[in-house]
């Protein structure tokens, strides 16, 4: 029996609903009764909203993300290996993008099951595009850490790296505030820093601003997802 493959579905980001981007995604969506999800109801309500005639009560649902376990992760694939497709939907974005979807995809390829990535947004790649920096080499640092002397040691680290390489960095919505507050007051004025802040929503912000602008000009993080850039001049 030939392995079923495994698509990687960009899911859309916050509210917005790009469905005309993606109809040549719905073909593959109808085809497909198993699913992975990072949570179950951001994953039903895509599909539900992409494809509202799929009966809900059809979908074959697994779950990958912290708790996990790896006996559920070796499992996860099963329907590919007897000849079934898979759909790989993450919460916001696309799987495997800072997503704990690459996890299936490792498996997939150790497995030898074809992995099929699906066009969508990626907010990482979309607040690099609008910042203005450096898109020729660019790293993303995924969280910074919660301990706040580690964390302005990080941001020192990553603005040294920034010369030659913009650094890309995200952090939990509720801690944005915080984050930025420590930006502004640990980075050196001439730094450019740009705030990409609910990306493809009706409330985007995108802007790229010296540090010593930004003092001036304090933007509304707290709860929304962000992006943060760094690049130094």
């Amino acid at each position: 029996m030939n392995f079923g493959k495994l698509f990687l579905i960009p899911n859309q980001l916050g509210d917005f609903n790009y469905q005309n981007i993606i109809k040549s995604h719905i073909s593959i969506i109808n085809s497909i009764n198993f699913f992975i999800f990072e949570n179950e109801k951001p994953g039903r309500a895509f599909i539900k909203n992409i494809s509202p005639e799929k009966k809900q009560s059809e979908l074959k649902i697994s779950l990958l993300n912290k708790h996990t376990s790896a006996l559920e992760l070796n499992e996860i694939l099963n329907p590919c290996l007897n000849g079934f497709d898979i759909g790989l939907i993450s919460d916001a974005g696309c799987p495997g993008i800072a997503d704990p979807g690459a996890e299936a995809v490792k498996l997939a390829h150790n497995k030898g099951i074809k992995v099929i990535p699906l066009i969508g947004p990626s907010s990482i790649l979309m607040a690099l595009m609008s910042s203005g920096m450096n898109g020729q080499n660019f790293k993303f640092n995924g969280y910074l850490p919660i301990d706040v002397n580690k964390r302005k040691n990080m941001i020192k680290n990553l603005e040294k790296n920034s010369y030659t390489t913009t650094q890309i960095f995200m952090e939990t919505p509720y801690r944005n505030g915080k984050l930025f507050s420590d930006l502004i007051n640990t980075l050196k004025p001439t730094t450019q820093l740009c705030i990409a802040r609910d990306i493809t929503l009706n409330s985007e912000f995108i802007k790229t601003f010296t540090v010593k602008s930004w003092k001036l000009n304090k933007p509304e993080l707290d709860k929304r997802p962000t992006i943060f850039l760094i690049q130094s001049i």
